[in-house]
């Protein structure tokens, strides 16, 4: 059985910020972890992609969302292009237009933070 997998758009290279947690937990907790940020090339030693749609696979399991709402939500045809089992808006990453338009294109949206669903703890 292939581990569960998850991309994290919004990654960051700073430990201090939530993109960059989310990376570590998830990692812990076994996923194959895809960082994404236009700007970084590697994410905790994981190669970070520009986006979605540069992704080495069709599809992922899980996509965590670190980014303010008015650039997630211009990310939502290619969230759904990657026809992922559950899309994470993690506190800060919601907004009531782009949790309506994700349910419009049929994504399982869930407006909570993915680090505390994996029960882990990046910063110990």
């Amino acid at each position: 059985m292939s581990k569960p997998s998850v991309a994290v758009l919004g990654a960051s290279q700073d430990r201090q910020k939530f993109g960059n947690q989310s990376v570590r937990a998830h990692l812990q907790q076994g996923y194959e972890v895809f960082p994404i940020n236009p700007k970084a090339g590697e994410i905790e030693g994981l190669q970070a992609y520009a986006s979605l749609a540069d992704l080495p696979v069709e599809t992922v399991n899980r996509i965590s969302v670190y980014l303010p709402p008015h650039i997630g939500v211009t990310l939502l045809d290619e969230i759904a292009a990657m026809q992922p089992d559950e899309v994470w808006l993690n506190p800060g990453s919601e907004s009531d237009q782009l949790i309506e338009k994700a349910e419009g294109l049929g994504l399982n949206v869930i407006v909570a933070c993915s680090i505390v669903d994996v029960n882990a703890n990046p910063a110990g």
